[in-house]
């Protein structure tokens, strides 16, 4: 078995009087994983405690062995947020080279990470000029620089086209197949098919854990959507 990248225990956060994550436990092995459930369960804020950027009430959250947000893992995680996070005033070739020189990583791995986002032809183009699409692919390309062994990927397929999230998923496994590990968000169910591995989450905790084969035979349940509406109404009837 894969030693675990992510190890999460008994993790709490409490924004204002709610308590967001109620003591959640995880660990995240090389392969893509995929955090499911609807908008509001907690994914972001999940995923931002995995990169550091979030205040925890308690638990501990570990990646690659030392605290999250530790200076350490900076060039060892790459992370997207919803929202694409580049300069939209610079070219696709100057954002790249400017967040290369704050990572310290070399002048080959901006060419890269620009090549395998499929922006070659556009990388002398001022990112604001850029569709949606096209920009969330440069921040994606920030997130690539120095071949990271954990990518988070907060929802990277909103919005864009058919095509583009099916290129953007064949790219996600082949990092994995190098050995990192990806966790990618989503709150679009038919994308848990092209996960190895699947955490249901609502209301915060994590509902469901396996391969989607293994949930949808523990479910009896056709697909995803359906096996995650069976253990939301399994809980409901418990309560």
């Amino acid at each position: 078995m894969m030693k675990n990248i992510v190890e999460v225990r008994d993790l709490v956060v409490v924004r204002g009087a709610r308590e967001v994550l109620p003591g959640i436990s995880l660990g995240v092995a090389p392969g893509v994983t995929g955090l499911l459930g609807p908008s509001g369960c907690g994914k972001t804020t999940l995923m931002r405690c995995l990169v550091g950027a979030q205040q925890v009430r308690s638990g501990t959250v570990e990646v690659l062995g030392e605290p999250a947000g530790s200076a350490a893992l900076r060039t060892r995680i790459g992370y997207v947020t919803q929202s694409a996070s580049v300069y939209d005033d610079l070219t696709v070739a100057e954002n790249l080279t400017f967040f290369s020189r704050v990572l310290g990583v070399d002048r080959r791995s901006v060419d890269e990470a620009i090549s395998v986002v499929g922006l070659a032809d556009h990388q002398r183009q001022v990112v604001g000029n850029l569709s949606g699409g096209q920009r969330s692919r440069v921040s994606l390309a920030v997130a690539l620089l120095g071949t990271p062994d954990l990518l988070v990927l907060d929802e990277p397929t909103v919005g864009l086209d058919p095509v583009l999230r099916r290129d953007l998923w064949e790219l996600f496994h082949r990092l994995a197949d190098l050995g990192a590990a990806v966790l990618v968000s989503s709150h679009v169910m038919d994308e848990a098919e092209r996960c190895h591995r699947l955490l249901l989450m609502r209301e915060g905790r994590i509902i469901a854990d396996g391969s989607p084969d293994e949930i949808r035979e523990r479910t009896g349940a056709a697909d995803i959507e359906q096996a995650f509406l069976r253990l939301v109404e399994g809980q409901e009837e418990v309560a």
